[in-house]
Order: structure tokens, then C-alpha cells, then sequence
């Protein structure tokens, strides 16, 4: 049985979103006196949903709870701006989902960020058209690195985890994506995600199948 689906991560994948958000937040976490290091970013909250990281900063640092829903409506709204700023259309990575989509894979995008911000991005960038679907953070219980998102996402697409390609960037995610049974493609950054390496990527998963 060959690969049938590919699913995305999209901060750090398909979008060059990872500085927007750490910027929104700190952004909003400022106007409070709090702030997430670059090291601590990079180290341990990279990939966590906004929900979590604040409830991380009031374990660790004291921050207030009654604060969660104010700073994160704030970030969220910086991270909209900085979208409609910043989000557009790559090449390689339409040339990618779309010679994806010719030859018969299911495509699917699994992100611990918000449903608006995920749709939002997909849209800017000119993705969503090539798209069976997305999942966002609100569409699961535990979010990465639990695997729930990216079981769901098997799921949907009506495939066994062993016929799906996840490709993800950080710790957290490759995490789930390991944990759900699939093949797991892992990358540095966007530029690494382009036709020549997916299907470099896809021929290694199917080598390993046989």
C-alpha cells in the first residue's frame, strides 16, 4: 500500500509564522510587565498554543489568571494584524500542494494555532484551495504534543497512520506527529518545504512500508 496523505503543520511549515506569534504575544504580555524569552521560546514554549503558554507564565511566574482571556484576545488580534501585513503567497509551497494534489494525495493541515487564524493564513497564502481540510487547536481536547490532532486528522482523511506523511518543525509537534504512528518528515524552517523534498520524503516513507 502506498503514502495516500500529507499533513502539515503550519507555523514554521507552510507559514513564516513563528516570529508573529512570539512578537504578538510578548506584545501583549508587556503591557502587564511579562515576557517570554527568546530562550524559553525556543526551548520550551515553541509550538504550544497561546492558552497553555499563559497558563505556563501564571505557574511559573505568577501571572495573574484573570488576565488569560484579555492578553490572549490582545494577541490574537496583533497576530491578525500582522497577517493581512505579512501573509502571502510562496511559490514553492503552491507548486508543492498543488503537484500534491494532482497526483491523487489527500492534504490536510493540522496547527495548535486558532480556527480563525488557521483559515486566515491558508486563505492569504493561497493554500486552502488545495486543501481536504484543517484542524485547529479548537477542534481537539489536548493539543500537541498529545497526538489527539493529528489522530483526528488520520482519521478524517480515512487512511491508516501508516499511509500519512506528517511534516513538522519543533519539538513539540514532531512529538505528536510520532506518536500518532505516522511517518514524519522533519524540517528546520519553510524553504525546506518544497517539492523536491517532499517527494524525496515520500519515496523514503514508502521504502520503509515495503
Amino acid at each position: 500500500m502506498a503514502i495516500k496523505a500529507v499533513i502539515f503543520d503550519m507555523d514554521g511549515v507552510l507559514i513564516d509564522a513563528k516570529e508573529w506569534h512570539y512578537e504578538s504575544l510578548n506584545k501583549a504580555l508587556r503591557l502587564f510587565g511579562y515576557e517570554i524569552s527568546r530562550y524559553d521560546h525556543l526551548v520550551t514554549y515553541d509550538g504550544l498554543p497561546t492558552s497553555k503558554k499563559l497558563e505556563m507564565l501564571s505557574m511559573e511566574k505568577g501571572m495573574p489568571r484573570k488576565l488569560h482571556r484579555f492578553i490572549n484576545d490582545l494577541k490574537q488580534q496583533y497576530t491578525v494584524d500582522q497577517i493581512f501585513a505579512d501573509c502571502h503567497p510562496v511559490f514553492a509551497h503552491e507548486f508543492a500542494l498543488a503537484s500534491l494534489k494532482s497526483e491523487g494525495y489527500k492534504l490536510a493541515v493540522a496547527s495548535n494555532s486558532i480556527r480563525n487564524t488557521v483559515d486566515l493564513m491558508m486563505e492569504k497564502s493561497n493554500l486552502k484551495p488545495y486543501l481536504d481540510f484543517f484542524l485547529s487547536n479548537q477542534d481537539v481536547s489536548k493539543p500537541k504534543p498529545d497526538p489527539e490532532i493529528y489522530n483526528e486528522a488520520i482519521r478524517r482523511l480515512g487512511v491508516a497512520p501508516d499511509e500519512c506523511l506528517i511534516v513538522e518543525d519543533n519539538h513539540n509537534g514532531i512529538a505528536a506527529a510520532r506518536a500518532s504512528g505516522a511517518h514524519v518528515m522533519e524540517i528546520d524552517n519553510v524553504y525546506d518545504v518544497n517539492w523536491e523534498n517532499l517527494q524525496r520524503n515520500l519515496k523514503l516513507a514508502q521504502k520503509s512500508r515495503i
